[in-house]
């Protein structure tokens, strides 16, 4: 049986530095108020992601897991601290960082085709057309969509929808994905699916990846960390757990285990009872 140990999130905060993949340093998000003050929505935010790893960030809703991935894709600015890439800092949008959201937000007038390949031509313009696609053909055919290539989006399911949005992600080859709640939209049976889909793309082409969820098992089941989000507002990070189960993951396996158990039962310990800030 492997070992298990959550740990508080204050033991597992390495000072960030320029060299790590990602580095989240320091990082504090807040909005204006009518009265000219300031609501606090993140706050004291430190965390380092390796280049190939999948975190889950999970906690109540409120807390600002979707706001941090808004600021690691750089779509809304910083308001103290600093979020670098390999060094770099990020202050705005770019191929090197894509987003998939629970909404699907794929063109309505293009074919799956087309929605995949318009991602393709804005990011690689001076890549011949043959090589582009082939490039769009080898992600149809990874997310199983070749046959649908032709429909359009209201000809899809959801499942089929979502996939497509993977695919566009995945196919202008980012340094880091960014899922917010990528399977909130689906049922049950064909969230499964899709999980297992993505995990086995991932494991075949592993890139860091940065998930939203409020589903613990589905944090488990994917990420090799979770990341427990306190209440808002000012909420931090208030505990991480190491998921310890090696890849490739077989779900009803490590199911059986009871690490598994143990780790849903201290996500769900802290989520329920221990999710308020100390002061």
């Amino acid at each position: 049986m492997l070992n298990f140990s959550p740990q508080p999130a204050h033991e597992l905060r390495p000072e960030a530095t320029s060299t790590a993949f990602l580095a989240i340093e320091n990082l504090v998000k807040a909005y204006p108020t009518a009265r000219g003050g300031r609501a606090i929505v993140l706050d004291n935010i430190n965390l380092t992601l390796g280049e190939q790893e999948f975190v889950a960030i999970v906690g109540h809703s409120g807390c600002g897991k979707s706001t941090l991935l808004r600021l690691v894709a750089g779509l809304e600015p910083i308001t103290q601290g600093i979020i670098r890439l390999e060094g770099q800092p990020i202050g705005k949008p770019g191929s090197d960082r894509m987003m998939v959201f629970q909404q699907y937000c794929l063109l309505p007038w293009l074919t799956v085709r087309q929605n995949i390949r318009l991602a393709v031509d804005e990011v690689f313009e001076s890549l011949p057309p043959a090589a582009k696609a082939d490039l769009v053909n080898e992600h149809l055919d990874m997310v199983n969509l070749t046959a649908a290539a032709a429909k359009y989006p209201d000809q899809l399911s959801g499942g089929m929808k979502q996939r497509v949005g993977i695919a566009r992600a995945l196919v202008v080859r980012p340094k880091i994905l960014l899922m917010d709640e990528p399977f909130g939209a689906l049922d049950a049976l064909t969230r499964g699916k899709l999980q297992q889909q993505v995990l086995k793309l991932w494991e075949h082409q592993r890139q860091a990846v940065m998930m939203v969820t409020h589903d613990i098992d589905e944090a488990i089941y994917m990420s090799d960390r979770i990341v427990l989000m306190t209440n808002g507002p000012e909420a931090t990070i208030g505990e991480i757990l190491h998921v310890p189960f090696p890849h490739p993951r077989d779900r009803e396996a490590i199911r059986r285990d009871p690490v598994y158990q143990q780790l849903h039962a201290a996500a769900l310990d802290f989520l329920l009872h221990r999710f308020d800030r100390e002061d």
